[in-house]
């Protein structure tokens, strides 16, 4: 079913847009208004995009205590949509909506929030278009499918005062917590280098060719705002990651920054002065894979602090002893930090004490492990109600984003990349500016 119709209407009833919220015609700011969300704080929901992540919402949103009325379940593909849900029906009472037009859910009065687990190329703009129509939003990473959407996002927060809470779930793990305030108090002592890592034995990727559209996907909305291009075998169910820049972010996007994030928020820093990467496809040279499978990259910062990548989507070698995480050194020890817990180590190497989950989930796994989701989807609704502070703020998202983009802009182009440190922009590569946005259909440029 086309989507254009719905987005025009969606285009035009919104194109004066909203600077503050009305609720009976007063304007109310955004704290007050979560204050009266729904019948006794009751926060109706949707989740756009019911794949791989799914199953991490299954928690927060049938916990009774979280008071979330799920609304809508919303996807491109009609069987995705079923059997979603058949797995809320043996967690919730009740029967949401299945809707496949993202802006039919949106433009819903009733809907307060929504969970954007859409791809990449969806990202900034569903959650934009989702802010303008006055819904919430829980985005999950990457934040943007590039830099310009960044501070598109920042412009929207700002324009409509909605809340969004980016999927950094780590951010509001108890352990990860703990250790990185011991870290800001100087536990061991000043923190210069963090080694950011991710392996995995990802194999051969299918050679895209054309197909005819899979029965029960709508094609059409899953491209968005992507220019458009005709189907081609197994795109729509996850290889689209792995097939060029038109709708994914590489394993950099993927992966990298979960990791990234813990790594900057030890480390304390914003945006590098340089990008130096190594990357290249070393495995199946022959397959549908189009970008590097193996990175090695290191972004410098004022202050002379660094962050590296290393981030091996085809070799499974436990280079850190697991397949995920972060290693933090200061002037007087090192953390080890993955998501589940962490190690606190001394300059000498002694081992000097941890706090780790009891049962450890494999970091790796399609759709995340180790997974902190239930803790931050809490923190998203009392967000909304005004009463938390968001533990990943779209501020915060799109500054570890953006490390992620650097990374691939530097991969992309084959240079060095120079950076402001205040804004993060490139300032010694036009060329390398030239992959800052990208081109939209027509219709789809942010609007306000």
């Amino acid at each position: 079913m086309e989507n254009k119709n719905s987005r025009r209407e969606f285009i035009r009833t919104t194109a004066l847009g909203a600077a503050a919220l009305s609720i009976g015609g007063l304007a109310m700011s955004a704290k007050s208004y979560g204050r009266v969300v729904g019948a006794n704080e009751r926060i109706n929901v949707a989740i756009i995009g019911l794949g791989r992540r799914l199953g991490a919402y299954l928690d927060p949103i049938s916990n009774k205590a979280n008071n979330v009325n799920l609304l809508y379940l919303c996807d491109v593909m009609e069987s995705q949509m079923q059997n979603a849900a058949k797995r809320f029906s043996k967690v919730i009472d009740y029967q949401p909506r299945l809707e496949g037009d993202f802006f039919k859910v949106i433009a819903d009065n009733e809907l307060d929030a929504i969970f954007n687990a859409t791809p990449d190329h969806w990202h900034a703009p569903g959650t934009w278009l989702a802010n303008q129509a006055g819904k919430h939003v829980y985005l999950e990473k990457p934040c943007t499918h590039n830099p310009y959407e960044g501070e598109m996002l920042l412009k929207a927060e700002k324009r409509f005062g909605k809340v969004i809470q980016i999927g950094n779930q780590q951010r509001s793990a108890d352990e990860s917590i703990e250790i990185i305030s011991q870290i800001h108090n100087g536990i061991i002592g000043k923190a210069y280098l963090a080694k950011a890592f991710y392996s995995n034995n990802r194999g051969r990727v299918v050679n895209p060719q054309s197909a005819p559209v899979p029965q029960g996907l709508n094609w059409e909305m899953w491209q968005g705002p992507a220019p458009r291009k005709p189907y081609m075998h197994d795109t729509w169910d996850y290889n689209w990651h792995w097939y060029g820049w038109h709708y994914g972010t590489a394993e950099t996007g993927n992966n990298a920054l979960h990791e990234f994030d813990i790594a900057r928020w030890a480390l304390q820093v914003n945006h590098p002065e340089k990008v130096i990467v190594d990357a290249d496809k070393y495995h199946w040279k022959d397959d549908g894979w189009t970008m590097y499978d193996t990175m090695d990259a290191t972004l410098k910062y004022p202050g002379g602090k660094t962050i590296k990548w290393d981030g091996k989507s085809r070799n499974n070698h436990s280079t850190y002893g697991a397949g995920r995480g972060t290693i933090i050194y200061g002037t007087e020890g090192s953390v080890w930090i993955d998501r589940g817990g962490y190690k606190l180590y001394d300059r000498a190497g002694k081992f000097v004490k941890e706090n780790l989950l009891k049962n450890q989930v494999d970091g790796t796994l399609l759709g995340g492990g180790g997974d902190s989701t239930p803790q931050h989807a809490k923190n998203f609704f009392e967000k909304i109600r005004g009463k938390e502070e968001l533990r990943s703020p779209v501020s915060e998202g799109v500054t570890s984003t953006l490390m992620c983009h650097l990374s691939n802009i530097a991969y992309r182009t084959g240079e060095v990349l120079e950076c402001d440190p205040q804004t993060g922009r490139i300032t010694n590569s036009k060329n390398a500016m030239k992959l800052w946005q990208r081109e939209y259909e027509k219709g789809w440029e942010p609007n306000f």
